[in-house]
């Protein structure tokens, strides 16, 4: 599977089929009843989806949760229904809820000793108040929008996938300045032990006079010259970026593996630059080499980042 972006954006649209229903004191009519069904997904460290569906989708809402779930497998991803009523819909009334409401509103006026009566403009804006002569089914709601969004789901991902390339192709180029940086380090390295083991010795012997123990001396300070070597450093750089690039060459959901990689690879950077810290003449140049592989590892981590 190739490499996803955790963005991207999709959109159907659709008709329900339905046979119209006669509102009170109406005649049948043939209004349409379409819908738009919207995907849009951002970077998330979970899959974490939100619904936005009409009153009473609730049975809707889990299948379209299970079929995400089996297309997508990390990121923000907002799901939006509208539906879109012909003009031609006729509306009628809820008998049984309205009922119940003004029923419920008297008996607590009754109560409390209060005088009122119950608005008519507050009813009609309850859920439900209103139902729509040509309303089709759940059943036929659920059928319609399911039978789309195996297509809104592929275009989402197509969309996903190619900023996915984008993405792979920005970090092979990291990943290959970043050899760079590490190859010119290597070029100054030796350079840079022979000057500092070079001031370790002439500091020494100013001090060797008054030490009784010069053996031990020389032993520490060998040691301190072997602790000051980068190489380990750099080849361990070098084994994260080549697991790196072969992590993408796999492919799939490797957003989370490739982000604890360049975690290291920082990790590494900061301990080259802090054992070269403090040295003049060519050990500049490898200070310059690890600023810039930090720079290349904080722009990788901005674009794994966004992957699935």
């Amino acid at each position: 599977m190739p490499l996803r972006s955790m963005t991207g954006f999709a959109q159907v649209k659709g008709e329900v089929q339905r046979e119209p229903r006669r509102a009170i004191g109406t005649a049948a009519t043939n209004g349409r009843l379409a819908f738009s069904l919207s995907l849009k997904s951002v970077n998330h460290r979970f899959l974490d989806i939100h619904f936005r569906l009409p009153s009473g989708t609730d049975s809707l809402e889990m299948q379209l949760r299970r079929a995400l779930k089996d297309a997508v497998a990390r990121g923000h991803v907002e799901v939006t229904l509208s539906l879109e009523r012909s003009s031609g819909d006729s509306f009628a009334l809820n008998h049984e809820l309205v009922a119940g409401y003004i029923a419920a509103f008297r008996a607590a006026a009754s109560e409390f000793s209060l005088a009122a009566d119950p608005d008519l403009n507050a009813v009609l804006r309850i859920p439900g108040a209103l139902e729509s002569a040509n309303d089709a089914a759940d059943g036929e709601i659920e059928a319609a929008v399911m039978a789309k969004a195996g297509e809104a789901l592929t275009r989402l991902n197509q969309m996903r996938e190619e900023e996915g390339r984008g993405i792979e192709r920005e970090l092979r180029q990291r990943m290959a300045h970043l050899l760079e940086a590490g190859r010119s380090v290597q070029q100054h390295r030796r350079a840079v032990l022979q000057n500092y083991s070079e001031r370790l010795q002439s500091r020494i012997q100013e001090l060797i006079g008054t030490i009784v123990d010069k053996e031990r001396v020389l032993q520490e300070a060998a040691l301190l010259v072997d602790r000051s070597d980068i190489q380990e450093e750099l080849v361990r750089l070098e084994n994260h970026v080549q697991h790196f690039l072969g992590l993408l060459d796999e492919g799939g959901e490797v957003g989370k593996k490739l982000d604890f990689l360049l975690q290291e690879m920082n990790r590494e950077s900061n301990t080259l630059l802090s054992k070269t810290s403090g040295l003049a003449g060519e050990a500049l140049k490898i200070t310059e080499a690890g600023l810039a592989m930090k720079a290349e590892i904080e722009k990788s981590r901005e674009q794994v980042q966004n992957l699935e």
